[in-house]
């Protein structure tokens, strides 16, 4: 039987491979998905091109996306509710779709991957730009 048909893909993920704090929480992840219902691509490597799904790569840089199997796109905030709850693991980010919090927690999510690029623990040799890890998000 094809997997595929019996676990079909439910989000697929786009993240920043190489950085180490996102490539940590994927690599967790991939270990709760022993379904197969989320596919992980990352962004940062070798080949990968975002014009195939609609996006730029500064884009997708700017924050976490995710592809619901309809194609429509969830970003930031809204990537991680999804893919915590078809990981069953919910109640991990319940409290960023409190209404009276979830204000701070996007604000929180904006500053991280705005300067998540800055941070001293990203991969050598990484930045896709001219060299520059920042200068998408300038």
């Amino acid at each position: 039987m094809n997997p595929d048909l019996e676990h079909p893909i439910q989000l697929e993920v786009f993240y920043d491979g190489d950085c180490l704090l996102c490539s940590r929480e994927i690599s967790w992840l991939k270990k709760k998905n022993v379904d197969g219902l989320i596919r992980f691509t990352d962004i940062a490597a070798p080949g990968f091109d975002a014009a195939k799904f609609g996006k730029t790569w500064d884009e997708l840089m700017a924050e976490m996306h995710g592809r619901l199997p309809d194609g429509t796109w969830v970003i930031g905030l809204d990537t991680f509710d999804h893919l915590y709850r078809v990981l069953r693991c919910g109640w991990m980010v319940r409290w960023t779709r409190w209404s009276w919090f979830r204000p701070a927690a996007n604000l929180m999510y904006q500053v991280f991957a705005r300067y998540r690029t800055k941070l001293p623990r990203r991969k050598t040799g990484s930045c896709r730009v001219d060299g520059n890890c920042g200068a998408h998000l300038k």
